[in-house]
């Protein structure tokens, strides 16, 4: 089984959002479903939710570090790099 970490973009907001999975099928499915996304998920109400990057790890441990470090400041400043800055819609 491989374990993933995912990067969305909101299509709404602009905002990013950085989580890890084993399906990350379902995953995407789960952050742009109302009825899921009626509990108090981060993701709720700011969807519709775009995957952008995805990385595949042989160990969940593997992903939540590297979860860890995406959401760190050198991670964001990566991100920022790679896929652009996490910014609303009409922003500069």
């Amino acid at each position: 089984m491989s374990y993933y970490v995912y990067v969305l973009i909101s299509e709404s907001t602009g905002r990013r959002y950085i989580g890890q999975t084993g399906d990350l099928s379902r995953r995407l499915r789960e952050h742009n479903d109302p009825v899921h996304n009626v509990r108090k998920y981060t993701t709720r109400q700011l969807g519709p939710w775009r995957l952008v990057w995805s990385e595949s790890f042989p160990t969940r441990q593997q992903a939540m570090a590297r979860e860890r470090w995406l959401k760190s400041g050198a991670g964001r400043g990566w991100l920022d790099q790679v896929i652009g800055k996490a910014t609303p819609q009409g922003k500069p």
